[in-house]
């Protein structure tokens, strides 16, 4: 009984341990990169992407509001960091936008779930266009190079 008791306590202190370090990590990666959501608190899909080129352009909840109340032109692309449509759309949809000159900002629903209701969105990823701060088109879902880019194109999209 002894030995079954040892052996628990030693397996209860490598878990706490690979927490620990876990932590530290997570921590360690967050003071090493640029963070834009203005909070410690993320989940570890968001931090993984942190440093990732193609997820560099957040826009937080507040900062999209105001665009839209001030009736701004903006392209949102709404993404959660877990969707695996959204992990192979991010580097064909980034590298188009920047090249065709679009200011395309990304919206992590992951972070801020309210979004799914504030934004009416079904499914990620999605590219909305507010012209004038009002929807004016929307594409959903994994499509490939020419799909996105005459999207961009039909929609006017600057």
């Amino acid at each position: 009984m002894k030995k079954i008791i040892i052996f628990l306590v030693v397996i209860l202190a490598l878990f706490a341990t690979l927490g620990i370090v876990t932590t530290m990590q997570k921590d360690e990666k967050l003071k090493a990169t640029d963070n834009p959501y203005g909070t410690d608190k993320l989940e570890p899909a968001t931090i993984d992407q942190l440093d990732d080129p193609n997820y560099q352009n957040i826009i937080l909840p507040a900062q999209l509001n105001k665009k839209l109340e001030a009736k701004e032109d903006v392209a949102v692309y709404y993404f959660s960091p877990l969707c695996e449509h959204c992990q192979r759309t991010t580097p064909i949809v980034a590298p188009i936008a920047e090249e065709m000159g679009i200011d395309l900002v990304q919206y992590n629903l992951l972070e801020f779930e309210q979004g799914w209701n504030d934004y009416n969105i079904k499914a990620t990823p999605t590219i909305v266009y507010y012209k004038n701060g009002v929807e004016q088109a929307r594409i959903m879902g994994e499509n490939d190079e020419a799909t996105f880019k005459q999207w961009f194109e039909n929609n006017g999209v600057n």
